[in-house]
């Protein structure tokens, strides 16, 4: 029953005005920032090694991304993409691409935002996020807006991305690869997960900094080599992913047949769900990367959308559509393990639970700290150790608890996240502009002397 009620109500949260805002959002801030994601990309990507890490912070603008796709790249890199195209079909993996793309904009703004509204808290840490720029960029006014959010970010980190969700993604794949019980998975995972809590923000990133590259290496080689092995099928695939977004893909096999209403859904609906651009989380450790711009800094977070859903999802789904298996009755983690088994055989098991475990456990430590966050925000800093134990029992106790209403629970709080955040990067906009204008005309007159510099040497070594 109780399952029953919450399912309707995430259909009305994430129903189509919700994905329309979200959307709509990515394009009005695309437009004002004239393609900013395309056309700044490439440095974007130069600054995630580059960057000067100059200016107040805590930690490095490279590890805040990692911190960042800690918490972003999880278990719906995997299922989340397997679930969308075998609801939708192969064409939903396009409305996925569309949505990263216009998302790309949305997380520029969201960084952009989180450190030009930030504050130190009564420790000396960096406090930042969507509950600071509705507060201190719309105004005190606007204060319940931002308490809102700060509720629902917990709720999402306790109830739902944060702990149970991944915790039992973690039990059931290493059981499945490799027999271990939960029971045992989930007590050495709520060892580890604690040991890293305990350290705070520096302990969290130091570990993403380590985790998130090598992950994302090992499966980037992973499905290249697959997708290598298979390359006479890509160029069929592609076709199926394009004919299937404007037209919709007919039943065949085990699949049941997707309209371009279903497709267009669950295509835009799990890639924002994966790439986190809109709903706020992201912003809460940019804000504690040491730079002085909140541009740079807004740069270097939208490639985290790049990373996560032009990347991953996508060799995740060429995958998936190359295998042939989204035509079968599998979905989810088993469609993705059958997908790299018809190329991997008996190994697919052990490297699609290596690559689970991985994502999972670092979403788990991310999504500690954005609850961490907006816990301080309500409560303060004198009772973040309660947040911390609270967050750990969760995770302790989430291979018992029954996870059809969780998942519907957290899908709802992760979707009212999105709300207040959204409100505040269409009221900020024009702040979000002049900061662009202001970091790129710096750069040009930056370039400018540069190039002075250089003409006037050269200028004296031929007079010599």
């Amino acid at each position: 029953m109780m399952t029953d009620i919450l399912n309707q109500i995430d259909g009305l949260v994430w129903g189509p005005w919700l994905l329309v805002l979200l959307v709509g959002t990515g394009v009005l801030l695309t437009c004002r920032l004239s393609l900013l994601q395309v056309l700044k990309l490439p440095r974007a990507l130069k600054l995630i090694f580059f960057a000067r890490n100059k200016g107040d912070g805590d930690i490095d603008s490279f590890k805040a991304l990692c911190t960042a796709l800690a918490a972003t790249v999880g278990t719906g890199n995997i299922v989340g993409v397997a679930t969308a195209i075998k609801l939708g079909g192969p064409g939903a993996l396009f409305w996925m691409w569309l949505a990263a793309f216009f998302g790309m904009a949305t997380k520029y703004a969201e960084g952009c935002l989180a450190v030009k509204y930030r504050g130190v808290d009564d420790q000396g840490n960096i406090a930042g996020g969507p509950m600071y720029y509705i507060e201190m960029g719309l105004g005190k006014k606007w204060k319940p807006l931002a308490v809102a959010f700060a509720i629902f970010g917990i709720m999402t980190a306790m109830l739902g991305s944060g702990t149970t969700t991944q915790m039992n993604a973690i039990t059931a794949s290493v059981q499945a690869g490799f027999g271990v019980s939960t029971y045992i998975t989930c007590a050495v995972i709520t060892v580890l997960v604690a040991i890293i809590t305990f350290g705070g923000l520096k302990s969290i990133s130091k570990t993403a900094s380590k985790i998130v590259p090598a992950m994302a290496v090992v499966y980037f080689i992973v499905t290249v080599i697959f997708l290598g092995l298979n390359a006479g099928e890509l160029p069929h695939a592609i076709a199926l992913v394009i004919d299937g977004a404007f037209n919709g893909t007919a039943a065949a096999g085990g699949f049941a047949g997707a309209g371009v209403m279903l497709v267009l859904r669950s295509g835009i609906a799990r890639g924002l769900y994966s790439n986190e651009s809109g709903l706020g989380s992201a912003p809460i450790v940019a804000a504690a990367a040491k730079t002085k711009w909140p541009a740079e800094q807004g740069l270097i977070s939208m490639t985290g959308t790049f990373i996560d859903t032009i990347i991953i999802c996508t060799m995740t789904g060429l995958t998936i559509i190359v295998s042939g298996q989204w035509l079968g009755e599998l979905n989810g983690a088993e469609l993705t393990q059958a997908a790299f088994a018809t190329t991997y055989g008996v190994f697919a098991p052990f490297l699609l639970t290596i690559s689970l475990t991985l994502f999972a456990f670092t979403t788990i430590i991310g999504w500690n700290y954005y609850g961490e966050r907006c816990w301080e925000y309500l409560f303060g800093t004198k009772t973040i150790p309660v947040y911390r134990v609270c967050y750990i029992a969760v995770l302790a106790s989430a291979v018992f608890l029954k996870l059809e209403a969780i998942w519907a629970l957290a899908d709802i709080v992760n979707g009212l996240m999105a709300i207040p955040n959204l409100i505040a990067l269409l009221g900020l906009s024009g702040v979000i502009v002049s900061e662009t204008k202001k970091y790129f005309g710096h750069l040009e007159i930056r370039d400018a002397r540069l190039a002075a510099y250089k003409e006037r040497r050269i200028g004296k070594k031929a007079e010599v």
